[in-house]
């Protein structure tokens, strides 16, 4: 590859700008995405996770329809019930904040033999947050069947055709901000799936954006492509479906950003290797 004089050619081809298919596999995302989103949460599982502020829990008391009520665990950890004012639910399930209220009911003997049960509406004080290159980007609760990083990425619709295969998960425990990639598709090839780790509460799941070049001019399909490990430029024509009938291998440049955010031009030969955001130009001859 050699560096060429930068030339303007008035009749440059303007980029395509379609969005082309990742070629990267995701199938086994996809097929979790539709699992989580047929499968009902186990009621049991959730229910041996604590409450926590931001949570909206319905109570109902067994044949005391008055006493029925729903609303958000405060910031303080406390629920407003009637007859009872503040009951401190905060770190306990939903069978102790039910016992709980029962209890307090019972002492105060405004019911002979309570039966009081809490159900969990809305779960706001456990979520992870899943941004990036993903269906349905947003704050997703960590329940107790859903806590590992794969869980989280089915639920938001798994990665769409823009995203990397790497997933990076920021983390602060213990004090210690931590950042760690994870290659989703060879952890599944390996079958090892230590690095599926289990999430907690405040973490961020991030999708970046794959790695893509560009090819333009004498191709069949101009425009954007994924740049998959060991991408030649014989590779890249090939993507973009080979010359036009007028297409020549002759005079191939690549443009290319430096180390100091220049743009170069280079010759380019069959052989040699395409980088992220290269621009490949394939010229028409002129007979």
């Amino acid at each position: 590859m050699r560096l060429m004089q930068r030339s303007d050619d008035a009749g440059t081809t303007s980029l395509d700008s379609r969005s082309m298919t990742t070629l990267r596999a995701r199938t086994m995302l996809i097929s979790l995405a539709a699992a989580c989103a047929l499968t009902p949460v186990d009621a049991g599982a959730a229910a041996d996770d604590a409450l926590g502020p931001g949570d909206t829990v319905r109570v109902t008391v067994f044949q005391n329809p008055d006493l029925a009520t729903e609303a958000t665990i405060s910031a303080d950890g406390t629920l407003a019930f009637p007859l009872l004012g503040e009951v401190k639910v905060a770190e306990k399930t939903p069978i102790e904040a039910g016992q709980l209220i029962a209890e307090r009911l019972r002492q105060r003997r405004f019911v002979l033999d309570p039966q009081v049960s809490v159900t969990l509406v809305e779960l706001r004080s456990r979520q992870v947050a899943v941004l990036g290159a993903v269906a349905k980007p947003g704050h997703y609760p960590l329940e107790a069947a859903h806590k590992r990083v794969t869980d989280l990425l089915a639920l938001a619709g798994g990665v769409n055709e823009a995203g990397d295969d790497t997933v990076v998960v920021v983390t602060n425990r213990n004090g210690s901000p931590e950042r760690i990639e994870i290659d989703v598709p060879a952890m599944y090839e390996s079958g090892n799936l230590a690095a599926n780790i289990e999430l907690v509460p405040g973490d961020t799941i991030f999708i970046p954006s794959a790695p893509v070049f560009y090819i333009y001019g004498a191709v069949q399909r101009p425009g954007a492509y994924p740049l998959e490990p060991g991408t030649s430029v014989l590779r890249a024509l090939a993507l973009g479906g080979g010359l036009t009938a007028r297409g020549t291998e002759r005079g191939l440049t690549i443009h290319r950003q430096g180390a100091d955010g220049a743009e170069l031009e280079l010759e380019a030969e069959l052989a040699d290797g395409v980088e992220a955001n290269d621009v490949l130009r394939v010229k028409a001859s002129v007979f």
